[in-house]
């Protein structure tokens, strides 16, 4: 399986992440494609740090595609649209999810103009991002699929950037676009993997040791593994039902593997 792929392309200087611009206690969580899980399983994380009696803040920093507010069941007052409109200031955009624990800040679901914002308002929205995390234990930013320049902007600001990915092979494709344009920005120790849907855990380590094995013949590094998250049937339910899944099937194989990884980031 080949899964080098052209992406020669660095971050510009501006949205090299200097010490200054990171934050400790930021997760991005990515994916190099949609359609694996990511945004499911920000919420879930999320949902699992607070439940360890931690503030937290979930960014929906998908840009032009939001829909955390959507899988939560909410309507939140305000967005990011209204912020960056200059309407509102970015920390009365936050609504707190009482169900759930954590407050969250929503994007703009189909409001394609955010994805295509001018470089520098990414930058002051990121600079914003640190702002409200020291208010936070952990701020979890859900990040738009793929690789694009506000991808990159956004998850600099992060010590923690986790990759989600599952056994398809353009997951793993695109996943290793995004940690070698990670890497090329000399923010490669921020990279962990996470396998998500994997059938058993020997199959979850078996497609993290794929992806591993590329980047260290072709990056001289090995990111580090998240976690695992077993495929659980009742995932697509609680999607349907706009509910957590640690709401509505506490008890079932992916949410003990996402409470796993949650204390694991603490």
């Amino acid at each position: 399986m080949t899964l080098v792929k052209n992406t020669d392309e660095a971050l510009p200087k501006t949205t090299r992440a200097k010490p200054s611009f990171r934050a400790d206690n930021i997760i991005a969580v990515a994916s190099g494609k949609g359609g694996v899980g990511k945004t499911w399983f920000s919420i879930t994380l999320a949902h699992a740090l607070a439940k360890e009696k931690k503030k937290i803040l979930l960014f929906d920093g998908d840009l032009g595609l939001a829909n955390v507010d959507v899988q939560l069941g909410v309507t939140p007052q305000f967005d990011l649209r209204q912020v960056m409109d200059g309407k509102v200031e970015l920390p009365r955009a936050i609504e707190k999810c009482a169900d759930t624990g954590f407050d969250i800040l929503a994007g703009q679901s189909g409001g394609g103009s955010l994805a295509t914002m001018p470089v520098e308002e990414v930058i002051r929205l990121r600079d914003g991002l640190l702002g409200l995390a020291k208010n936070y234990d952990r701020l979890v930013i859900d990040l738009g699929a793929g690789v694009d320049r506000t991808v990159r902007i956004l998850s600099s600001c992060a010590k923690t950037a986790l990759i989600v990915v599952n056994e398809e092979p353009t997951s793993l494709t695109d996943a290793y676009a995004f940690i070698k344009l990670t890497h090329a920005a000399g923010l490669s120790d921020s990279v962990h993997v996470v396998v998500n849907e994997a059938q058993t855990r020997a199959d979850g380590e078996r497609v993290y040791e794929t992806l591993s094995k590329v980047c260290q013949n072709f990056l001289k590094f090995r990111p580090h593994l998240a976690g695992i998250v077993r495929f659980d049937k009742n995932v697509p339910d609680a999607i349907r039902n706009q509910m957590p899944l640690l709401t509505r099937h506490p008890n079932t194989n992916a949410a003990f593997d996402v409470e796993v990884i949650a204390r694991s980031l603490l």
